[in-house]
């Protein structure tokens, strides 16, 4: 069975509560998000993705502690390896910041270690010798708070690895300490490989123009960039605040990616919402933005039976015949598709 969060600790006052919070789960701040942060805004997006909160020590029974099933697929420590083709690289357990609704935030906070040399090269002899796996997603943890010296490294093991293709780059780094992305940094990531980064980013007031400059930084060493943002609650669920958030970064040159519907982290459930909702948002976005500023709406199945996408439903098939499309409005369309040879 998967392990379950631990359940809600009795009341108490609101400073030791937030005590509580920090004892349980990791807390850093930047001083680049201290800097966006209006002290004078109780609900304050920025605040609420990065501060900890009391709500955190209430624990819904369905909430997990691996709540994406990391631990099922994990072959050789540092390695989780849920799709065929693909594989999952944790080679660090701490970050610039953490983030409060993290999937991961049992497992990550100050004084994790990182994979020890010999623990790297057992992880990287796995995808030596698993031949189907052609893409590497570094994860962790935030794979930018190593060295360009240790991330030099791991990028020459994997080139000399024939089948994998493309390596992905998972991290919060450039949006919450932009002042890490140096151009040696960059220059560690050059490849012939493919080689894509992916931007962690909830809001359009955290696109600063640091973050902007660290972005070109990539762009210039010809790596491709990407986003990914959580649906939450009190933060983005707002058709108007993701518009904004998207047109953004595709002005960026970054392609959003993936738009996360929440996990059942613990502590994590003022930040969710319902599935209706977060498809609703989606139906009105496919009205506001063109395609290429959209990302795909997922949900990560707890348990590690991997992501699946929770679009709206936009055709049906009518039992007498044809489809009925709902265009991104809600109004109803009919539609036959008029093949050959049929009536």
């Amino acid at each position: 069975m998967p392990a379950r969060a631990k359940q809600s600790r009795p009341a108490a006052p609101a400073q030791s509560k937030l005590e509580a919070v920090k004892e349980r789960y990791a807390v850093a701040v930047t001083d680049e998000v201290m800097s966006l942060i209006d002290p004078g805004d109780t609900q304050d997006p920025i605040a609420l993705q990065y501060l900890p909160d009391a709500r955190e020590l209430d624990v819904m029974p369905q909430e997990r502690i691996d709540p994406i099933g990391d631990d099922a697929h994990a072959p050789v420590k540092g390695i989780v390896h849920r799709y065929p083709d693909r594989v999952l690289l944790k080679a660090v357990h701490v970050c610039a910041v953490y983030c409060r609704f993290c999937f991961r935030r049992e497992k990550v906070g100050p004084g994790s270690e990182m994979l020890s040399a010999e623990e790297l090269n057992k992880a990287l002899a796995y995808i030596r010798n698993t031949p189907e796996i052609s893409e590497v997603i570094l994860t962790g943890g935030d794979p930018f708070i190593l060295s360009p010296r240790r991330l030099r490294g791991i990028m020459r093991a994997l080139e000399e690895i024939p089948h994998v293709q493309l390596i992905r780059f998972h991290t919060r780094v450039p949006i919450a300490d932009p002042a890490r992305v140096t151009d040696e940094l960059a220059v560690a990531l050059e490849s012939e490989k493919a080689v894509y980064v992916v931007l962690h980013v909830n809001h359009a007031r955290e696109l600063t123009e640091n973050v902007k400059t660290a972005a070109r930084k990539f762009i210039r060493a010809g790596i491709a960039l990407l986003s990914q943002s959580v649906l939450l609650k009190g933060v983005n669920n707002d058709a108007a605040v993701l518009e904004e958030l998207f047109r953004a970064l595709a002005a960026m040159k970054v392609k959003p990616y993936y738009l996360h519907h929440p996990d059942l982290a613990p502590g994590t459930g003022h930040f969710r919402l319902s599935i209706e909702e977060g498809q609703g948002i989606m139906r009105s976005l496919r009205g506001r933005i063109s395609g290429h500023a959209l990302p795909a709406y997922v949900l990560d199945i707890p348990g590690g039976f991997g992501k699946v996408p929770v679009e709206p439903g936009w055709i049906r098939k009518n039992p007498e015949g044809g489809y009925t499309v709902t265009d991104y409005r809600g109004r109803t369309h009919q539609y036959d598709c008029a093949l050959p040879g049929k009536e």
